[in-house]
């Protein structure tokens, strides 16, 4: 299990965050600190490559990180990936000194999603906002509906009087 990173005694910046691509090298783990919030942990490889001369690149090995996440988006991130995902993350790397004594780094995300240029996936949305939008134009639809029978009610009643010319009606703004 990976070390739950530990206060250092220096006050450090806050880090920048980060744009943060690659994929899952190992089992997802989902721990729980001793607060009791969810801990996410994976370790990720970054590919990286070397441009060469004649403007192609060679690929070289990738560079292994640990990537942790915590609380809700712990819970989704666990439940979503699996090792060998490529995904696309916002992070910030941070230092930390783990229980043996030895600094490390780990980059804590803040999102993370598949990466869909390699990843193929469906979406499945939370809030129905399409169906809202639906509902709202066939609720118009009906006010339309009403407003032309509405109208046709109006001429169909027509004037007293045979041969007289069409009625005279003013705009009405609603």
């Amino acid at each position: 299990m990976a070390e739950e990173p530990q206060e250092q005694a220096q006050e450090q910046q806050p880090q920048k965050k980060e744009p943060l691509w690659g994929f899952i090298a190992s089992d997802p783990e989902l721990t729980f600190t001793s607060k009791g919030d969810a801990r996410f942990y994976a370790r990720i490889g970054e590919p990286k490559s070397q441009p060469e001369p004649d403007g192609t690149f060679t690929d070289l090995p990738p560079q292994f990180g640990d990537l942790v996440m915590f609380r809700k988006s712990a819970e989704r991130a666990f439940e979503k990936f699996q090792k060998g995902d490529n995904f696309i993350a916002v992070v910030e790397p941070r230092d930390y000194v783990n229980s043996e004594g030895v600094q490390k780094q780990q980059f804590v995300a803040s999102r993370i999603g598949h990466d869909n240029n390699i990843t193929d996936y469906t979406v499945e949305r939370r809030r129905p906002e399409r169906d809202a939008a639906q509902r709202e134009t066939a609720t118009r639809e009906q006010v339309q509906q009403v407003l032309a029978e509405r109208e046709a009610q109006l001429d169909s009643d027509g004037p007293a009087t045979a041969g007289a010319g069409p009625v005279q009606r003013e705009a009405v703004t609603r």
